[in-house]
């Protein structure tokens, strides 16, 4: 996994070689990288899952909703029952696929009760259709302020959810992805080249024997910028919302 300290030493070695003195501060290459995964949070898709308990109203930024584990939501992508409809719902599910099975291996006379059991489902099929219709079942709303995720069930109240979410990115460890690792070092370096292009070409020296690197580095470094956005966008995923 890459830290701060990884993205920070690459930066600093491919601006100088580790032969030149660089003028900035680790501290202020660390903001730079900061202000680079700030940029990054709103392309950055990759999911995580969790699985907890259910209820109609998640606090995802209450431990005690989310087996203990501290959750900073960006956004709630999708939710699935874990285990079963639940201890609650009105009936059990059954697969069609396996009735159908047992019809073909076993013969309609073979069975007991097998017409009725067929109506049965054909009637609990037709229900929650219904249902379905007037209510979505694990339909869901997140609260992007409160934190708090809100649930609908029709169809029976599950024992376990399962959440899937894309999580905040506040540091460099918490980017799981290679390519999004790539992309931060990438993204920090272009932002380092317009930070120290701009601070070397603040001033000149018109009749100096050695003449700074400040403008080209400055023009190095919009460009790189400009390409790195521009494939962004390009390659953003519509699915999400831009909040």
């Amino acid at each position: 996994m890459t830290s701060l300290e990884d993205v920070r030493d690459e930066i600093k070695l491919k601006l100088t070689g580790d032969l030149l003195e660089f003028e900035l501060e680790d501290e202020t290459i660390d903001k730079v990288i900061k202000s680079a995964i700030r940029e990054l949070q709103r392309y950055i898709t990759t999911t995580r899952l969790i699985t907890v308990p259910y209820k109609d109203c998640l606090d995802l930024s209450d431990s005690a909703d989310t087996n203990g584990e501290e959750l900073d939501v960006n956004y709630v992508v999708m939710i699935y029952r874990t285990h079963d409809i639940g201890s609650n719902a009105d009936t059990n599910s059954y697969d069609p696929m396996q009735i159908a099975q047992w019809q073909m291996i076993a013969g309609m006379g073979n069975l007991a009760y097998f017409q009725d059991a067929v109506y049965n489902y054909g009637a609990w099929t037709t229900l929650q259709q219904i249902r379905n219709t007037t209510s979505t079942d694990l339909a869901f709303k997140f609260d992007k302020v409160t934190k708090k995720l809100y649930i609908n069930s029709s169809t029976g109240t599950p024992d376990y959810i399962t959440i899937e979410y894309i999580p905040v990115i506040k540091e460099v460890e918490d980017i799981e992805s290679e390519y999004w690792e790539d992309i931060l070092v990438r993204l920090s370096l272009a932002l380092t080249k317009v930070t120290i292009g701009r601070i070397r070409s603040r001033y000149t020296q018109s009749n100096a024997l050695w003449q700074g690197d400040g403008e080209t580095i400055l023009q190095e470094g919009q460009e790189e910028l400009k390409e790195l956005r521009e494939a962004l966008v390009n390659n953003a995923e519509l699915y999400f919302p831009i909040d």
